[in-house]
Parts: C-alpha cells; sequence; structure tokens
C-alpha cells in the first residue's frame, strides 16, 4: 500500500473516531509535553540543528559584507539594524553549540 492511500485511510478513522466521540482530546499539558519531547528528540540530531543554523543564518543575511564588518548597522540604510553578523557556518556551529548543554 503506498503511503497516501495509508494516510487517506488513518484520516478517515480519526474523523469517525471524532464524529462518534471516541478520539482522544489532548489537554494543553498533554500538549505542551509531547511538543518539549519532540522538540528534546530532534535537537539531539546535532547535524540537523547545524543545517537549521546554517539556514538561518543565511536568511538573515550572514554572508552580506556590510553584516560583518560589525559596527552599527544603521548606517546601512537602517534596514539591517539589529541583525547579527557572522557566516552561515559560524551561525551552524553556534546552532550545534547551543545544545551540547541541554
Amino acid at each position: 500500500m503506498d503511503e497516501q492511500k495509508q494516510r487517506d485511510i488513518a484520516s478517515k478513522g480519526g474523523q469517525a473516531a471524532h464524529e462518534k466521540g471516541t478520539a482522544h482530546e489532548f489537554t494543553s499539558e498533554e500538549a505542551r509535553e509531547a511538543g518539549r519531547k519532540g522538540g528534546e528528540a530532534v535537537s539531539q540530531d546535532r547535524q540537523h540543528m547545524a543545517d537549521i543554523g546554517r539556514k538561518g543564518g543565511e536568511a538573515r543575511g550572514g554572508n552580506q559584507q556590510g553584516s560583518q564588518q560589525g559596527g552599527s548597522h544603521q548606517g546601512q540604510g537602517g534596514n539591517q539594524q539589529g541583525q547579527r553578523g557572522g557566516s552561515s557556518e559560524q551561525h551552524a556551529k553556534a546552532g550545534s553549540q547551543s545544545h551540547k548543554n541541554s
């Protein structure tokens, strides 16, 4: 059975359970705990976290020459005010290091 057909069947089962009133409804505490566990599990994958940091650095313009020079960003048209410099590699390294003590 292909993955999409399996998802469709599972979805119909979930809808039926909700209509019948037998589906499990998560409390906010249960949802919070599930999210915490998921976050912990994901953060254990150091390569994944480094990739996230790298992509974040690139999205923030970390490779722009002006943001690497340091100093005030206000003189650059004001559009980079508050951004932090550094290369995408530096962001990736910082992202992976931030989870060492978690």
